[in-house]
């Protein structure tokens, strides 16, 4: 009886076990194929994924109707055999579903087909942007598409400042891909992609040493690799043997290869060592416990018996874990009808693919797939758009046996160090100092400038024309060796640039052969050289204009801008009656008589308050009124000195004005204009409205003749030429002569390179550094006399009278003192008047007081006796009378406006008189 309800427990245990069993046992099988490379180190892991993902969804979903029958076929790596895989399992197992191919190319003819048999192909590695479901409406990506990380990748372009890159790729599909998203996104940030290589899949080691060394040969130096593990596996172990994994180099890989970077074996880790990556960041979850882990680790053992043991899975093996729950989710809403596929009736001219039934639930199926919304080990898993959504990407570093984190990208925010929890940038703007320290190739710490001079290359050509001005650039040969031997202005700067550029430069100079090389188009001609690949730099005195710019870069001027006029100069005579008020401007005359007029109405009110009305008869008694015009002297003096040495220096000093000082003034006297011939002054000239009868064109050692003629006798008025042969030619010719202008903007001299250089930035760099110091005025010194070009004779201009901005100083002094003197005055005049009316109401009071002592008796003999003792008690009994001094004609007490005026009293004792000054105060009787 005790064991009864124990029985009774073990039977409903067993009843509900078999229950379960019996509900396990009755789930009907939703077929589903899988297409994957077992080969593959990916295709390893996704069927180690997937076959735990069934396991773990059905263990925790025990009472679903519908099961997952898993169907894994090897594709090899092989389209034909992914396609003969797909047909298979779409004739033998009417599958409802295919995960997978894991191959672009693979999914392309896949999807196809899963179209028109309405089967939902799911693949979480096809990456290829060709595939669009507009096209191949029944394909799911279960991942990103490569052009995601492309924004990604040109962020860190742009961070470190690379302008050129070089795209290293499979010759596949997955590998074409990218290239159209990768190349305009690079274009949008002004990089440029020189060359590209694609590594076909028959290449051999052989063949794969060969690309490098072409590449090793040329200056870029930043390398995007867009390949599959495999190929880049070995892509990098032979850069290693080629030497290109040194310092200098920058190797970026995509997704592809940064994404199981952890599953590369040690030697491709350790040839990797300086590489970074872009892959998709996984963020933390519970689910990716120690407990997930191990059990993943036990099954990829079981599969794989002769690999070696994985961490963890890569991101491919949680979308195909996360991949299968959703398809066993979209399987348990739909169910397997009875009438699972309606094969096609045979005809005489069918084939076998046009037996293939067509899936009567495929519709619903991919609805209730791309609805499914979760949070899968991956993170959010939404196939709401055919694809997962874009979340951030994570920036790797190779280093050691491992890689560190570098930063990471988002769509919204750009790079930065951290994400913060809602996955947005808590750093600054993005750059290369928003991201972690980047250990590049030969473990070096240095940013890596992205080109270099290949040291097996040959030497730079630098191409140098025949001058027509000699100081610019003067050719020769050597008689030993028939190398050509080059000097000059430019020469100098450009071997003054070669000395200050951060890294070894080998040239030499080749010239530029060409019948007329003084002319603009024998100039057009040379610069065209550097677009043909001729030179690698053209140097000279190559004026920068625009009909060049489609076909060169142009470093910065290394000379002043601008054209001008080189006109004759006359010597001018001034008579003028007026020329006595040329030396202060009208501003200046104005604000000197508005002071004076000011500084004496002032005074006059300082000293009325004082109480002197007539300054002309009296001296000025205030001392603030001396003050105001102590230093009004003071500001009229230095303006009188200044007045007469301006005035001496016109009536003294000789006078030259240019003849014209507007080219358009030329033009409507009909004058003649020079300029140099075959130069594109001639087309600026006409431009600007000049006949072609009035344009003469002269060599540079006919300038100075022309000029000397004038128009009227053969020559011209002027000469129009760029400002740095103006200099040459002041230089030679100073007495005479002078530059008006400059007449036209033109950017000055530079040098010319192919377009997109990697010399431009630094050699525009070393042209900025030697212009703003002291070396090209040595340089200028050594070619071009210009202690000559010290005209000792004044050339008249405007702006030489005195204006008042020049004397504001001593203004604003004389008008500060001047207007605060008179709030200075008007207190002390205030307080004088009440220091007055104290006294007058004190005096009274004792005056008042003494009558009536007066009306009540005399002084008593007694009393004097008294007094005469010193008793001064009795004083009181004294009459005293207090007698005020006369005021003076004016009305008011004698004394200084800075001083309290005095009010004098008398008393009379007896027959002696005691006068008291200031206040009331005692005084004893002697």
């Amino acid at each position: 009886m005790e064991k009864k309800p124990q029985t009774v427990l073990f039977l409903l245990l067993f009843s509900f076990g078999a229950a379960q069993k019996s509900t396990a046992r009755w789930a009907e099988e939703f077929h589903v194929g899988v297409i994957l490379d077992l080969g593959s180190l990916v295709g390893k892991v996704s069927r180690t994924s997937i076959s735990l993902a069934v396991e773990d969804f059905y263990s925790v979903h025990q009472n679903y109707r519908t099961k997952l029958a898993i169907h894994i076929r090897d594709s090899m790596g092989n389209e034909v055999q992914a396609a003969s895989a797909a047909i298979e399992l779409l004739e033998n197992y009417k599958v409802q579903a295919i995960i997978g191919p894991q191959k672009s190319s693979e999914a392309a003819f896949i999807s196809k087909l899963g179209s028109i048999k309405q089967v939902p192909i799911v693949s979480f590695t096809a990456t290829s942007p060709d595939l669009i479901y507009d096209s191949i409406p029944y394909f799911v990506r279960a991942t990103l598409n490569d052009s995601v990380q492309v924004n990604g990748i040109v962020s860190l372009i742009k961070a470190y400042g690379w302008r050129e890159v070089v795209l290293v790729y499979d010759d596949t599909e997955y590998g074409r891909g990218i290239l159209p998203h990768l190349i305009n996104a690079l274009q949008q940030i002004d990089a440029h992609v020189p060359y590209r290589t694609a590594i076909p899949l028959s290449a051999t080691s052989e063949n794969i040493m060969q690309e490098l060394y072409k590449l090793m040969a040329m200056q870029t130096r930043v390398f995007i690799v867009h390949m599959s593990s495999t190929r880049a596996s070995l892509i990098f172990t032979k850069a290693k043997e080629a030497g290109m994994m040194d310092k200098g180099f920058v190797w970026i890989v995509t997704d592809g290869v940064a994404n199981i970077v952890d599953s590369f074996s040690p030697s491709v880790i350790e040839a990797m060592n300086g590489v970074i990556g872009i892959r998709f960041h996984v963020p933390r979850s519970q689910e990716l416990d120690a407990s997930f882990l191990i059990r993943w680790n036990r099954m990829y053992r079981q599969f794989n018996p002769n690999e070696l043991p994985l961490d963890k899975p890569s991101i491919f093996g949680l979308w195909a874990y996360d991949t299968v729950w959703a398809l066993s989710q979209a399987a348990e809403k739909v169910g397997v009808s009875e009438n699972k596929n309606k094969r096609l009736q045979s005809s005489k001219n069918s084939t076998s693919l046009d037996l293939l039934a067509v899936s009567t639930n495929g519709p619903e199926l991919l609805k209730e797939i791309v609805q499914n919304k979760f949070r899968g080990l991956s993170g959010n898993f939404d196939l709401t758009d055919r694809q997962l959504p874009v979340s951030a990407l994570q920036i790797i570093n190779v280093v050691g046996r491992s890689w560190k984190h570098i930063g990471f990208w988002t769509l919204k925010n750009g790079l930065s160090q951290q994400l913060n929890q809602n996955g947005l940038k808590i750093t600054g703007s993005a750059s290369m100092l928003e991201l972690n320290p980047v250990i590049w190739p030969g473990e070096s710490t240095e940013i890596p400038r992205g080109w270099e001079i290949p040291a097996s290359g040959d030497k730079l050509r630098v191409g140098v024309p025949t001058s027509a001005y000699p100081e610019f650039v003067r050719t020769s040969k050597d008689p030993v060796t028939n190398a050509t031997r080059a000097v000059g202005l430019s020469i100098d700067i450009f071997e003054e640039v070669v000395k200050r550029l951060p890294f070894a430069l080998s040239y030499e100079y080749q010239a530029f052969d060409t019948i007329d090389a003084t002319s603009s188009t024998s100039y057009n001609d040379f610069v065209h050289q550097v677009y043909l690949q001729r030179y690698d730099i053209a140097i000279g005195d190559i004026t920068i204009i625009y009909n060049r710019t489609p076909y060169v870069d142009f470093t910065v001027p290394y000379t002043e801008s601008g054209v001008g006029m080189i006109v004759p100069v006359k010597e001018t005579v001034k008579k003028n009656m007026w020329i006595f008020s040329k030396p202060l401007s009208k501003g200046m005359w104005f604000g000197s008589i508005m002071f004076a007029m000011y500084t004496t109405i002032v005074v006059w009110m300082l000293e009325h308050l004082n109480g002197n009305t007539h300054l002309h008869e009296e001296k000025l008694k205030c001392i603030l009124s001396r003050l105001v015009l102590l230093v009004w002297m003071f500001v009229f003096l230095v303006l009188a000195s200044s007045y007469t040495a301006s005035l001496a220096s016109m009536l003294t000093v000789r006078q030259l004005s240019p003849m014209f000082t507007d080219i358009r003034e030329l033009q409507k006297q009909g004058g003649y204009v020079g300029f140099h011939r075959g130069s594109y002054i001639e087309g600026l000239l006409v431009d600007i409205g000049f006949d072609r009868s009035k344009m003469r064109p002269y060599a540079p050692d006919e300038f100075h003749i022309a000029l000397s003629n004038g128009g009227e006798h053969g020559g011209v008025a002027a000469l129009v030429l760029d400002v740095p042969y103006i200099k040459l030619f002041l230089a030679k010719y100073c007495k005479g002569y002078t530059m008006v202008g400059p007449i036209y903007k033109s950017a000055g001299f530079a040098f010319a390179l192919p377009k997109r250089s990697p010399l431009l930035a630094e050699i525009s760099r070393a042209i900025i550094n030697i212009t703003g110091g002291d070396t090209i005025i040595q340089i200028e010194k050594k070619w071009i006399d210009q202690n000559s070009y010290q005209n000792e004779e004044k050339i008249d201009g405007s702006g030489s009278a005195i204006t008042f901005d020049s004397f504001g100083g001593l203004f604003l002094l004389t008008g500060f003192v001047t207007t605060f003197s008179i709030p200075v005055a008007l207190l002390m005049n205030h307080y004088k008047k009440d220091q007055q009316k104290a006294l007058t109401k004190q005096d009274e009071q004792n005056k008042q007081r003494y009558v009536q002592k007066g009306e009540n008796g005399h002084i008593q003999d007694g009393d004097q006796g008294n007094e005469e003792n010193g008793d001064s008690n009795n004083i009181d009994n004294q009459e005293r009378i207090l007698v005020p001094h006369s005021p003076n004609r004016n009305g008011d007490l004698p004394g200084d406006c800075t001083e309290n005026n005095r009010v004098t009293a008398t008393t009379h004792f007896g027959s002696e008189v005691i006068h008291r000054e200031g206040e009331a105060s005692s005084h004893k009787v002697a």
